[in-house]
């Protein structure tokens, strides 16, 4: 079964683009029903739907379906997901979003999934999930109001740590080996790198070196599967059996399994958000 996805990237304005992947807005057309997919490790999301509304679920971290308004804390695990005909508006934040709006340590809502209006930590949001409808007409109005929201929340909170911006730059150099050359060019000490990581970023810095290179290899396969993925694979791989036991921790399937599964949404929103923002998946994206 098909599924016809039209997409509008934003990117943020300059003031507020250290805090967000990006704003997006995303009409999918199913004609024949229900189609399933499922998201790659990413950054936390914030979802907003009209329409039918999709089921998602994450192992372990729970299910939901009949929202309205979804969201997720950052994953190191796959979020599969069915969809049927809706509009969406979604936003993904970025770890220096996350210590700014979110009251929350990441690491307690890492790979765990939640109905917006349900879960407290998300409460400050709720006005955005009153106020858009994903309506055709009303895009450039409610792109205004994102804006108009996030603006208007960031005096609010404290000052933002510069140490949140330094980590995410390291971790986006493909050369970075190990998380002793993170903590040198950072200048941390691991102790107080660890902290901050899990609190900002979701998890240790161990496992977002090991994401950020797995997440190389897949977007390099799913932008051009012809490469096959021992073409894909990134160079800081030891071997195919290495690239092997991070695409089952990260994907929970052997690469071959994966390769084999179809991804009508996933597959050309990648092309598409390759092709409007330089960059196939959220965990690649610059911090501003």
């Amino acid at each position: 079964m098909g599924c016809d996805i039209a997409v509008r990237f934003h990117e943020p304005p300059q003031d507020l683009v250290r805090y967000f992947t990006t704003f997006y807005r995303v009409e999918f057309d199913c004609p024949e029903g229900p189609v399933r997919d499922a998201l790659h490790p990413e950054w936390a999301g914030l979802r907003f739907f009209s329409g039918k509304y999709p089921v998602s679920r994450i192992d372990g971290g729970g299910e939901v379906r009949e929202a309205d308004f979804a969201t997720m804390g950052p994953s190191s695990k796959p979020v599969s997901f069915e969809l049927d005909t809706c509009r969406m508006w979604g936003i993904g934040l970025l770890p220096l979003g996350w210590a700014t709006f979110m009251n929350v340590p990441a690491d307690t809502m890492a790979n765990r999934i939640f109905d917006g209006r349900a879960e407290p930590a998300f409460a400050n949001f709720l006005p955005l999930a009153d106020a858009l409808t994903g309506e055709p007409e009303q895009e450039s109005r409610e792109l205004e109001r994102l804006v108009a929201f996030f603006r208007e929340e960031a005096p609010r909170n404290e000052p933002e740590d510069p140490r949140i911006l330094a980590i995410h730059q390291v971790l986006l150099d493909p050369t970075l080996p190990n998380v002793a050359g993170m903590a040198e060019r950072t200048g941390l000490n691991p102790r107080t790198m660890e902290r901050l990581c899990r609190k900002a970023f979701g998890f240790g810095p161990k496992k977002l070196l090991r994401r950020q290179r797995f997440m190389r290899s897949l977007a390099q396969f799913m932008l051009d599967p012809s490469l096959g993925w021992i073409d894909a694979i990134d160079s800081l791989y030891f071997d195919q059996s290495h690239f092997v036991r991070d695409c089952h921790e990260f994907l929970g399937m052997a690469p071959s399994e994966y390769a084999a599964l179809d991804h009508p949404v996933l597959a050309a929103f990648m092309r598409e958000r390759m092709a409007a923002h330089g960059s196939a998946v959220q965990t690649l994206d610059t911090p501003g």
